[in-house]
């Protein structure tokens, strides 16, 4: 995409408050905003990936009400926010004390509106670009949101994912029951009911489930 990114979020998203985390304001699709009603084509001509970015999606809502309460702890730790849209888990994190945070996305747009939420509630993330699935662990936590939702995607991440925590990382993934959700290896530490539009699920109340993510699943288990 050419112009400027920030530029680009602020005119075609609005400041809005996801309803389980409202402490945090960020700059999302409503049905108000250009962004909300643009259609594959429009995307493609100017070069836009679908704006995953500017919802926040049930996961993400999950885990950053789970660090904003204490119960998964991240004040001194370093942390990666993986896949992480508009940023919204790593902006929860770094209010929450964290050392260090990190969003890392494929979508260059998504890194800049995750800067940009950022910025907006007073924290700093840094971001890593590109694909960081099998980079070495340089994080104590690592979350993961809505990451399931496609076959080639869970095959992907998993082993990584078991991997960094093989190596020592809290790896833990909220998912509010994607066809692709592993059934071994997954230990839930909690459950919550995240309000969610009609225009991206087809409910208005989502289960999300949030997992550890184990090492390796147990013998006979499938990843």
């Amino acid at each position: 995409m050419t112009g400027d990114p920030a530029a680009f979020i602020a005119a075609h998203t609005a400041l809005a408050r996801p309803p389980l985390v409202p402490e945090i304001e960020l700059h999302l699709a409503t049905e108000i905003t250009p962004i909300w009603q643009a259609t594959e084509d429009w995307l493609e001509a100017r070069d836009i990936e679908p704006p995953f970015w500017a919802f926040a999606w049930p996961g993400s809502q999950a885990l950053a009400r789970l660090i904003l309460d204490g119960v998964v702890p991240v004040r001194g730790r370093r942390v990666l926010d993986f896949a992480a849209g508009g940023g919204l888990a790593a902006i929860a994190a770094a209010r929450a004390g964290a050392l260090a945070v990190e969003v890392a996305e494929i979508d260059p747009l998504a890194i800049a509106a995750a800067r940009l939420n950022a910025a907006r509630n007073g924290v700093t993330v840094a971001a890593a670009t590109g694909d960081v699935v099998g980079a070495a662990r340089r994080w104590d936590t690592v979350l993961a949101g809505d990451v399931c939702y496609e076959a080639p995607m869970t095959a992907h991440i998993m082993p990584w994912l078991r991997r960094l925590a093989a190596e020592g990382a809290a790896v833990l993934l909220a998912d509010p029951g994607r066809a692709y959700l592993p059934r071994e290896g997954l230990e839930p530490v909690a459950q919550l009911a995240v309000p969610v539009t009609r225009e991206l699920e087809d409910r208005d109340m989502r289960g999300v489930t949030v997992y550890r993510v184990h090492a390796f699943p147990p013998a006979g288990g499938k990843a």
